[in-house]
């Protein structure tokens, strides 16, 4: 972390090193009005990563991944979130690092994974920058039952529905993933399974 234009780091502090690192750092920051503020904030860095829209056109369907998230649990929720297949990206192209997370929670190998856009998803606090995909699929590309990595605490189930399906659930509150209701606005907006 560097200091540049407007911003002079102070101190960082790291909090926490355990599941990811959270830090808190203290810094200047110039206003608009050429004053200095100090100011500090905690960051949460958990590395980057990619989420992925997998669509059948010839189905009419898409596939989507349920889950037990323990973040959610603890926010009055069951914890049970239904999701697009995702993942933190190790070293390397976010395009490889997908394909890897649409087989292992999916079963699906991606052959061509198309890059829509990318996002800051809580931009307060984490670091996270995330990178969105869409990919068509065929029944062949399935090639597994998905389930995710046992060794990563996974216990995935892969949900095979429509698009218009899928947006009521969001309209009903039974989606309530970001990444997730980003990724069926784009197909419906840019008619993907038409």
């Amino acid at each position: 972390m560097n200091s540049s234009g407007n911003i002079r780091i102070q101190k960082v502090e790291t909090l926490s090193d355990d599941w990811y690192v959270l830090k808190k750092t203290t810094f200047d920051y110039q206003r608009k009005d050429g004053t200095w503020q100090t100011q500090s904030r905690e960051t949460y860095d958990r590395g980057n990563g990619a989420a992925i829209l997998l669509y059948n056109r010839a189905r009419q369907s898409i596939l989507l991944t349920r889950q037990f998230r323990f973040p959610a649990f603890v926010n009055e929720h069951d914890g049970m979130l239904i999701e697009v297949p995702a993942g933190l990206l190790e070293e390397g192209d976010p395009a490889e690092g997908i394909r890897r997370e649409a087989e292992e929670e999916a079963g699906v190998r991606v052959r061509d994974a198309r890059k829509v856009f990318e996002a800051f998803m809580s931009p307060g606090s984490v670091t996270e920058r995330l990178y969105f995909f869409v990919a068509e699929y065929v029944d062949e590309d399935k090639i597994g039952m998905g389930g995710g990595l046992e060794a990563d605490g996974e216990d995935i189930e892969t949900l095979e529905l429509s698009l218009d399906a899928a947006l009521h659930m969001v309209a009903t509150g039974e989606i309530i993933d970001a990444k997730t209701i980003m990724l069926l606005q784009y197909a419906k907006i840019n008619n993907l399974l038409t």
